[in-house]
């Protein structure tokens, strides 16, 4: 069901995302030769880190990487995530404003949405059960929900990629 079907909240809410798509920082956007491939880049480039920071500390919780302290390697890439995903939220928000209206009826950007919020979740569930590392049954938990903290991201990043061809 796309944004035209949902009655007055419909066409309240393409009122809005059309408002989004022509404010003037989008419009500056829309119209630099330079700084949308910019922002894409510098997304680009937050995806990638943010990716690397969590599969890097998922993979010491699975148990690899045993060279690494846990506590402290975690915490590393635990900043460098959400530093990466500040910059990827920042930068993923401009770039969503240049279409919001398409954007917000393509299944793939619905999805991308609801796994990046899942992907919190499963985190703060996670910081729950890493405040008694030394529990067998806590470690086992948190195991698990680092394969699915793996899995959670690569769904993001299978979904932004399709964003284009849906």
């Amino acid at each position: 069901m796309g944004p035209e079907e949902w009655g007055e909240e419909g066409v309240a809410g393409l009122e809005f995302l059309s408002a989004i798509e022509t404010s003037a920082p989008v419009e500056a956007l829309k119209r630099s030769f330079y700084v949308y491939p910019l922002v894409n880049a510098l997304h680009i480039l937050s995806i990638g880190a943010l990716l690397t920071g969590v599969f890097l500390m998922d993979l010491r919780i699975l148990g690899f990487l045993l060279a690494q302290p846990q506590a402290p390697f975690v915490r590393l890439m635990r900043r460098l995530a959400l530093t990466a995903f500040l910059g990827a939220a920042v930068t993923g928000t401009l770039m969503f404003g240049v279409r919001a209206t398409e954007y917000v009826a393509n299944p793939a950007f619905a999805l991308k949405m609801v796994l990046i919020l899942l992907s919190g979740a499963n985190m703060l569930v996670f910081l729950h059960f890493s405040a008694r590392p030394n529990d067998q049954a806590r470690r086992g938990a948190g195991r698990v929900l680092g394969l699915l903290s793996i899995v959670l991201w690569l769904g993001v990043l299978v979904c932004g990629r399709l964003i284009g061809f849906l």
